[in-house]
């Protein structure tokens, strides 16, 4: 059985009987991590002079508390050679770094393969060369373990893929009956699925270790999109209402995606980086067209076209009583986002949380609406960066539906390139529920100017923002361009 860790009871018992003998064999506090740098156990201070604050520099003291290390401090170690090493390597102090305490790091090999470092603080005089090569026996031992639960962590994955991934009928049936009998009496406990997408890698050994999240009882890569990759993360819960399991975990694999984001260079960083600098090069050629125009009012009286300058109304909402037909407004919904998808393919990746669920028999669908999760975050920045599937609104729905094969004739001009100024204007005045002070405020622009841009989107559109069905259709068609 594994505990909350992911890692079986009698591995977690293993690892930290190691870690203890090796700090018994050098006098001094030893941690176990991963090659990755999360952190699997670490040795007791038994010493008075172990809880000196000084031995507890940043470095150290961060890899205890959040059980791993940043990227940096990964990158800074690893130009020590430690990945190559096949004997100890003492590292010295660099209080720049944040290391004030020189550091000597075994390294845990598996049959030539580095698994992971076993790290203890360099003292004066330090252990001695017989000592180290004692402990260097015992990181022998601690691969073996590493590379044996790595081996359990793969078949489980597989079932898991299998399960995602299988045709609806016998063939997932087969497929969750796998993993139901894989995990055992865990199967019928609460679970939830995760996705983070999108993530930088199908290799599985650029996949972290269930061991390092919360609750995690196996993950896989799924295809995501034509050319990308997402992780799959399921989850076993407290009780099928309380994610935070789930959140916790998805956090922590979103810094490891934003770690080894898509490089610029592979398709779908080039695709992503071609489609932000278009949308940017739009915006810029279409701000000029929106912001100065007040026009087709009548001086007069005080309107301007679209709305009502004089009594406060903008077209279909009033201002003086807060209400309105577009659905309920939110500060802070434009964040600078284009409607037909500014904040997408920024290299930012994004997750999804599922509903939970006793039992394994709706894993599918489990997937799905973590998948859709995912999506809306990465479509709506203000849903993330971590989504679950009950908060996402209406994206439940424009997710679950297919692509249109031809853009609709009505909204399709609207979304053309050249008009993303008025898409976004549409789209913030429809949040705020029509009512123009708002919109106006959140655009950061005079309201005249707002009325001018909405007389363009009708002109654009054939659309009569007073009419409740033609804002649905319009609000709608620029939720579903995000997409």
């Amino acid at each position: 059985m594994r505990d909350n860790g992911g890692v079986t009871a009698a591995y977690r018992g293993d690892y930290q009987e190691l870690v203890d003998e090796i700090s018994e064999l050098l006098g001094a506090p030893a941690t176990l991590e991963s090659r990755t740098f999360e952190l699997i156990a670490f040795g007791a201070y038994d010493s008075e002079g172990d809880l000196d604050p000084s031995a507890l520099d940043p470095v150290r003291t961060r890899s205890i508390l959040t059980r791993r290390s940043t990227a940096a401090v990964r990158r800074w170690f690893e130009g020590f050679g430690i990945t190559r090493a096949t004997g100890p390597v003492r590292i010295p102090p660099t209080p720049e770094a944040g290391v004030y305490r020189g550091r000597i790091c075994l390294p845990v090999r598996h049959r030539g393969v580095v698994l992971g470092y076993v790290w203890l603080l360099d003292d004066d005089p330090g252990p001695g060369e017989r000592q180290l090569a004692a402990a260097m026996l015992v990181t022998g031992r601690i691969g073996a373990l590493l590379a044996d639960e790595a081996q359990h962590g793969a078949d489980l994955t597989r079932e898991l893929r299998a399960v995602l991934t299988a045709e609806a009928g016998w063939p997932r049936d087969m497929a969750v009956a796998e993993l139901r009998t894989a995990l055992g009496v865990r199967a019928d406990g609460p679970h939830t699925v995760v996705c983070v997408a999108p993530w930088p890698s199908a290799d599985p050994d650029d996949a972290p270790s269930v061991r390092t999240l919360p609750g995690a009882t196996a993950l896989c890569t799924v295809p995501w999109g034509t050319t990308g990759q997402s992780l799959a993360v399921l989850v076993r819960l407290r009780a099928p209402e309380t994610l935070t399991a789930a959140v916790s975990a998805a956090t922590r694999l979103l810094e490891q995606a934003e770690a080894g984001a898509v490089p610029a260079s592979s398709p779908a960083g080039a695709a992503a980086a071609s489609a932000s600098a278009s949308a940017s090069a739009s915006a810029s050629a279409s701000a000029s067209a929106g912001n100065g125009a007040v026009t087709s009012g009548k001086p007069g009286d005080g309107k301007g076209a679209g709305g009502r300058a004089g009594d406060g109304k903008a077209a279909g909402g009033r201002a003086e009583d807060g209400k309105g037909a577009g659905g309920r407004g939110g500060a802070g919904r434009a964040a600078g986002a284009g409607a037909a998808g500014g904040a997408v393919g920024r290299g930012r990746a994004a997750a999804g949380v599922a509903a939970g669920r006793t039992g394994l028999a709706d894993l599918a669908a489990a997937w799905t609406q973590a998948s859709a999760a995912a999506r809306a975050a990465l479509a709506e920045p203000r849903l993330g960066p971590v989504a679950e599937w009950a908060r996402i609104g209406p994206y439940r729905l424009l997710t679950s539906l297919p692509p249109p094969a031809t853009r609709d004739a009505v909204t399709g001009p609207l979304l053309a390139p050249g008009h993303e100024e008025l898409a976004r204007t549409a789209e913030v005045y429809l949040d705020c529920a029509g009512q123009a002070g708002r919109t106006a405020a959140e655009l950061g622009i005079h309201r005249q100017t707002l009325y001018y841009r909405l007389s363009r989107v009708e002109q654009l559109t054939g659309l009569d923002l007073d009419d409740g069905e033609d804002r649905l259709l319009l609000h709608m068609a620029l939720k579903a361009a995000r997409l």
